[in-house]
């Protein structure tokens, strides 16, 4: 950047001036402001003398003067020192003039006047007066001529370019634009009132425009005019002080500056460039005494009209901070400061505020202060000579927060902030009586504390409305200002009122400040006691909620109303686009005025946006306002196109979106947006349609500066920018919603492309969310056949179609094909891949939409639905969206979107409407039976030498999306994770269901018993769907019937049906039991399935394996029927039958039907025991039948007599692993949640465990401590569940229960049962007790003791003692 051309020119060996001392940088120009006659009279002479050495002014005009022209004389055209020369009539009577002398020379009438105009400049400038300035005669013929030129130019007979092609052809065009300027400046310096002579200096300005000298002269020439135009202005009559600046500055802001002077600087800015304006600016202020006023209000043009130009001057600031620290400069120092504060009074959102800038520079250790103490002491000598001068504000910012001082260097800080606050004192300033939201640009110095106050707490309140959080200045304020908080800033707070039934944002604040204890409980009841009182005096009728605003509201509001129809009255007068920006900057001034506060102090900025879509709300007053500006901004809009194109208007859009975007209205603003785009879209009238189009293109524009936006339930993925946040509030689900979104987005495109013309592509980048043009893409493609054809090669619109859009007659859909086959357009989305519409775009669309308000009929829509997969994204190469031919991908993406819409908020409201749970809406049907239809086409590949979705070495498509989906789910021991994970896997198991049923079992190929489609499928059921079932060890009917459908399949398609079932069904004895469980408990619906498929195809028995599961139920049939029968093999497939069978019988015969056990097999008796503890532990879960519970049981208590009886050991149940031979497959029978139960299984059968054999069985101490370890932990992680009082209450049995006393219950008796049998155990029961314990003895440390020590005592220590255990 050009920092710095100051410091180029220094080193070129450029004149630089003496360095001040601070008197003389306060005094200003000291004795170089004093009239010396003699010494200006050699001036003049010089100058004189040097001016006529280099030209004759006289003889340069007869060479140069036209012949033809000799003929039309002005000055015998008007006379300029009459007052009526002017007039309406002589302004006609030269134009008469003017078209009867170019009729008969055969020129142009606007080329004849701008030539005579020209030479009658140069005529007027060099005159014989002063050497440089105009005399008042000049001066007089000078603005006459100016009228009078503008009158020619209103009735198009004057040719600015011709005219400023003749000045620049002269020699003394820089001598006359030198002395129009001097002129101009002085008529501005003297604040006229629509005088000739600032009309005069208006019309002038218009020279100084880049684009009208562009071809008359070099670039090197016209920016070297320009850089002097600029440093003329600045420094023009330099006679005002560094200490008036200062105390001054705040009137010199852009809002109250001339806007013509605005309007050229922004001229000059736009010539020079702005980094060559920056660097102009740094020149003048190092060489030059300046004009303040015209220094600083060139900043306040600088930051707010150019927005890029922010960190120029951060950077010009931060070269000026550390030279004069390297230096120790006071004139860096200065500078610096005024400029920085010169800044911040635009608001944060042109430039941060001056508290963040001094806190940033001076509050940490890094600051430019902490080189060294002499650094230090410049700092606060300077800060301290600037105490008498500067405003009372900035004392505060300084006090509130000093710069960082070492310890030892301390009294420096205090020092000067004793000197600020007794001048603060002086002043009659409180210290308190700076608010907690600094806004340094407010019209008033100091506000009372009581109105203070006010701001502060309105403005607390919107920042917690947005962020649900205490803002940070209000907990700053309540521990280092506790003054200020207690004494002001809460009692307004507290003001008493009538509560509403509804808590209001100040209630929920108020409540928050209370639970943070920011609120002393006095004060709070006080509070309360107050509002109770309010409402017991409430007069009739105030109990509607109806509020009266204040009748001094309606006097700001009108003065904005005022304000914007001026602005709009602007819009349709290109002469008066120079106005814009200051206009614009009233109606900020206006806006504040009437919301009650100032601009933002950056707070806002800073955090994001909290909104409700579903329900958003707004105050009166804020909704009121809102729907003036928006209003404002569409009518301005249709106003300046109906006279220009956007690309040709002034920047007054971005200037009014800026002054939104300042305020802390902005929320009200976006809440007011989401309204009206969501919940109203559809009624929107066309020029609604069209402004909030053209709103959405500029609020993206300064995307940079806004906050991003949290939308609650239709965050999908967190805070959302504010373009992606308007997006998507375009829905896309009826024929209402396409069609407006089809409106809105072919306006914001289109104004965009036009607004932005010159680089089109990059303006879509910027301004524009991707997602508003897919949706656009999205809505073409549905709604018109002619968007699905391939556009024509030729331009079909020579324009973007943004003209017909504003007018009566809008034809949209004519515009949005227009707009479509527009092949700039088309090239601009096959260039940018990133706005492109995907496969996986249209599917996330398509699930929005609802099918029985859709614009598409049925078979519409699935005509539709297969062009666009099968026609458009199959074949489309995947890097431009498409499949790429892959039908596979094609399958895998619509499955992974489809639970991707269902576990996200996307929609808004989908958690209601989701057909994929019950009782959800049809509206992903269409696209799920394109699904099965893809699903099946991949099975008939005949290219694929698997037809089943998957190589033989690859997985299926299906299951690669379940398991990548659950992964990404890592397991967790939170609630919501859990949830989150189960609802994941019943989005899983629904689809599957929704699939052909040959995807479970696949085709198994030869030698080969399984495919790898029902490997995949054993794996999800072994590691997550038997975790979703409420009976424990069995699957859903609904999964175990659709595999079995798809074993049917798959032996309809062999050469062997019979071996092919046996196969894997011996497969699903070791690889995934569960199977074999489920098919027993349903095989009551099951059996008459298989047997009437197979017997129908075949004619013939089931196959063995099948066989076996019907010997299996008819084993347990019998046994319970005392009916004799041999148990069929394997054992565990017929205990796993007798216990469900089981579960049939009435609780009065369960024990005389368990007593045919002993006949069984300890393997059989083993099993059947797993499987009634499963039972037992689901029966605990549910707890909707305490009956049940307790018959579970007495089920397991009589497996445990009978295990007894016959001296088997039951014990490695409790320790299985998958490695044990002959139990560890019951492990894969166990959903997790009943494994890590088994402690409570294992402490529930207490009343069931034999004395003798608990006391003498040498493994049984060590596995009731491991439970009881387990227990106890189980119980800490809040794992086991507490039965409910009507479980409670049902329970009329006797004896101890588990439900009757919850987990605590059952931990303390377990306690009690160990701490009694340890005693009584034989010392060899207490091997390998120390690593048993290890990590452990924290879980009960008594009972840890009491084994320890058991484990070491001698041996007159085991002595027998009978326990008292009940």
């Amino acid at each position: 950047m050009a920092e710095l051309k100051a410091e180029g020119v220094a080193a070129g060996g450029g004149p630089l001036r003496p360095r001040k001392s601070w008197t003389e940088l306060l005094a200003g120009r000291v004795k170089k402001q004093k009239y010396n006659p003699e010494r200006e009279q050699k001036l003049k002479e010089s100058a004189l003398h040097l001016l006529r050495q280099h030209q004759n002014m006289q003889d340069l005009l007869l060479e140069v003067e036209d012949p033809q022209c000799k003929k039309l004389c002005l000055s015998k055209l008007m006379e300029g020192d009459r007052p009526e020369a002017t007039s309406e009539r002589s302004s006609s009577l030269i134009c008469f003039a003017f078209q009867d002398q170019a009729s008969r020379l055969g020129v142009p009438v606007g080329i004849l006047s701008a030539q005579v105009f020209a030479q009658s400049m140069q005529q007027v400038c060099v005159e014989p007066s002063h050497p440089l300035l105009l005399s008042p005669q000049q001066r007089k013929k000078l603005a006459s001529s100016l009228e009078v030129a503008q009158h020619l130019l209103a009735h198009n007979m004057f040719s600015r370019l011709t005219f400023c092609q003749e000045l620049w052809k002269a020699q003394v065009a820089t001598v006359v634009l030198q002395r129009m300027l001097t002129f101009a400046l002085d008529t501005l310096d003297a604040d006229p009132q629509a005088t000739p002579d600032y009309q005069a200096a208006r019309g002038w300005f218009g020279v100084y425009s880049g684009h009208r000298c562009c071809g008359v002269t070099a670039v090197d020439s016209l920016k070297q005019f320009f850089s002097s135009t600029l440093t003329q202005i600045l420094t023009y009559k330099p006679v005002l002080k560094v200490s008036d600046a200062m105390q001054m500055q705040k009137e010199w802001s852009f809002a109250k500056t001339q806007p013509l002077l605005t309007m050229l600087y922004c001229r000059v800015f736009v010539a020079l460039g702005l980094e060559e304006s920056v660097g102009c600016l740094q020149e003048v202020l190092e060489l030059q005494e300046v004009n303040w006023r015209h220094v600083l209000s060139c900043v306040s043009t600088l930051v707010v009209c150019f927005p890029e130009a922010k960190q120029l001057v951060k950077d010009w600031v931060a070269c000026l901070m550390a030279r004069a620290f390297e230096s120790y400069r006071l004139d860096c120092m200065v500078t610096a400061f005024l400029v920085v504060r010169q800044a911040t009074l635009e608001g944060p959102f042109v430039f941060p505020s001056y508290t963040d800038w001094f806190k940033e520079s001076f509050g940490s250790a890094s600051g430019y202060h902490s080189c060294s103490k002499k650094t230090l002491v410049f700092l606060f000598k300077f800060l301290s000579d600037l105490v008498p001068w500067e405003p009372a504000r900035y004392m505060q910012v300084h006090i509130f927060h000093p710069p960082l001082v070492p310890r030892k260097y301390h009294v420096l800080l205090t020092d000067y902030i004793s000197l600020a606050k007794t001048r603060l004192a002086d002043l009659k300033v409180s210290l308190e009586n700076m608010g907690l939201y600094e806004d340094l640009s407010s019209a008033g110095d100091i506000a009372e504390p009581q109105s203070q106050a006010i701001q502060d707490v309105e403005k607390a309140i919107v920042v917690f409305e947005q962020t649900g959080k205490i803002p940070m200045p209000v907990m700053e304020a309540s521990i280092f200002r506790r003054p200020y908080f207690l004494s002001h800033f809460l009692p307004t707070l507290l003001a008493p009122r009538v509560l509403p039934e509804v808590p209001d944002s100040r209630v929920a604040f108020i409540e928050t400040l209370k639970r943070a204890d920011k609120i002393p409980s006095s004060v709070y009841e006080a509070y309360r006691q107050a509002c109770a009182t309010a409402e017991q005096k409430q007069p009739e009728g105030a109990a509607s909620g109806k509020r009266r605003d204040p009748d001094c509201a309606n006097q700001p509001l009108g003065l904005l109303t005022a304000a914007l129809e001026e602005l709009r009255a602007l819009m349709t007068d290109p002469t008066q686009y120079s106005v814009i920006s200051a206009q614009v900057a009233v109606v900020s001034e206006r806006l504040s005025a009437a919301l009650g506060h100032s601009t933002s102090d950056g707070s806002l900025r800073r955090s994001k946006i909290q909104l409700s879509v579903l329900t958003p709300t707004l105050q009166r007053q804020d909704e009121a306002v809102v729907d003036l500006l928006l209003t404002a901004f569409c009518q301005n809009l249709m106003a300046a196109s109906s006279f220009v194109s956007p690309e040709r208007q002034s920047p007054w859009a971005a200037l009014f979106v800026r002054t939104l975007c300042g305020h802390t209205l902005f929320p009200a603003v976006l809440t007011r947006l989401c309204q009206l785009l969501y919940h109203q879209g559809p009624s929107l009238s066309a020029t609604h349609v069209l402004g909030l189009a053209a709103l959405a293109v500029h609020l993206g524009e300064a995307r940079s500066v806004l906050p991003e936006v949290n939308p609650g339930v239709h965050a999908s993925a967190g805070s959302l920018c504010v373009p992606e946040f308007l997006s998507s509030l375009l829905t896309c689900r009826t024929r209402e919603s396409l069609l407006f979104c089809l409106r809105f987005c072919t306006a914001a495109i289109s104004y965009c492309l036009c607004k932005f013309s010159e680089h089109p592509c990059a303006s879509l980048h910027k301004y524009l969310s991707p997602g508003l043009i897919k949706k656009f893409q999205f809505v073409m493609l549905r709604l018109f056949l002619e968007a699905r054809e391939p556009c024509p090669t030729k331009c079909t619109a020579a324009h973007v179609p943004w003209r017909p859009l504003y007018l009566p007659s809008a034809d949209w859909q004519s515009a949005a094909l227009a707009l479509w086959r527009w092949s700039s357009f088309q090239e601009l989305l096959k260039e940018n891949k990133f706005y492109q519409l995907t496969y996986k775009d249209w599917i996330q669309l398509e699930l929005e939409i609802q099918p029985e308000a859709d614009v598409l009929s049925d078979t519409e829509r699935q005509d539709f639905h297969q062009w666009a997969i099968y026609e458009h994204y199959f074949p489309a190469p995947a890097a431009s969206g498409g499949c790429g031919g892959d039908l596979e991908l094609a399958c895998t993406v619509l499955v992974s979107e489809l639970m991707d819409f269902h576990q996200s908020s996307r929609s808004y409201e989908h958690s209601e409407h989701s057909d994929l749970v019950r009782g959800g809406r049809r509206g992903n049907e269409a696209l799920l039976s394109r699904l099965q239809e893809m699903t099946v086409d991949l099975e008939l590949d005949p290219g694929s030498s698997v037809p089943s979705g998957c190589s033989a070495s690859q997985s299926h498509f299906l299951f690669r999306v379940f398991r990548s989906r659950l992964q990404a789910l890592a397991r967790a021991d939170s609630m919501a994770a859990r949830l989150q994970r189960q609802q994941e896997l019943l989005l899983c198991k629904r689809l599957l269901l929704r699939l052909p049923p040959s995807v479970l079992v696949g085709n198994p190929q030869t030698r080969q018993p399984l495919s790898r489609s029902c490997e995949e499928f054993f794996d999800l059921v072994n590691s997550e769907l038997k975790n979703f079932c409420c009976h424990g060890s069995v699957l859903t009917h609904d999964v175990t019937i659709h595999f079995f459908r798809g074993l049917l399949n798959v032996c309809f398609r062999s050469q062997d049906p019979a071996l092919v079932a046996n196969l894997i069904l011996k497969e699903c004895q070791t690889e995934c039991p569960l199977i074999l469980t489920s098919a027993l408990l349903w095989w009551s619906s099951l059996q008459p399935l298989l047997c009437g498929w197979w017997r129908k195809c075949y004619q013939s028995t089931l196959p063995q394996e099948l066989q076996r599961l019907q010997e299996a139920r008819e084993f347990a049939s019998n046994l319970l029927s005392a009916s004799a029968s041999s148990a069929p093999s394997p054992a565990w497939v017929s205990a796993a039958a007798l216990h469900f069978a089981t579960r049939e019988v009435s609780e009065e015969n369960i024990k005389t039907h368990l007593r045919r056990l002993d006949c069984e097999g300890e393997e059989l008796l083993i099993s059947f025991l797993f499987f009634s503890l499963m039972g037992l532990l689901s029966s605990y879960l549910m707890q909707g039948d305490t009956a049940e519970y307790l018959k579970a049981v007495d089920i397991c208590g009589e497996v445990l007599v009978c295990l007894e009886r016959r001296k088997v050991s039951w014990l490695m149940l409790f320790q299985l692993t998958e490695t044990d031979a002959g139990l560890g497959h019951l492990l894969r029978l166990a959903p997790e949640q009943h494994t890590r139960l088994l402690p409570v299984a294992f402490y529930s059968l207490l009343s069931h465990f034999n004395q003798d054999a608990t006391r003498k069985e040498e493994a049984f101490l060590r596995v009731a401590v491991d439970m009881y370890l387990k227990l106890v932990q189980l119980v800490v992680d809040g794992e086991t569940r507490i039965a409910s009082p009507q479980a409670s209450k049902s329970l009329k049995l006797q004896g101890p229960s588990l439900l009757q006393g919850g987990p605590v219950q059952l931990v303390t008796e377990a306690r009690i049962f160990l701490l009694q049998l340890i005693p009584q155990c034989s010392k060899h029961c207490f091997s390998n007790m120390t690593e048993l314990l290890a990590g452990r003895e924290d879980c009960d440390p008594e009972v840890s003791n009491a084994l320890l020590q058991r484990q070491q005592a001698g041996p007159s220590f085991d002595l027998y003692q009978e326990p008292r255990l009940f």
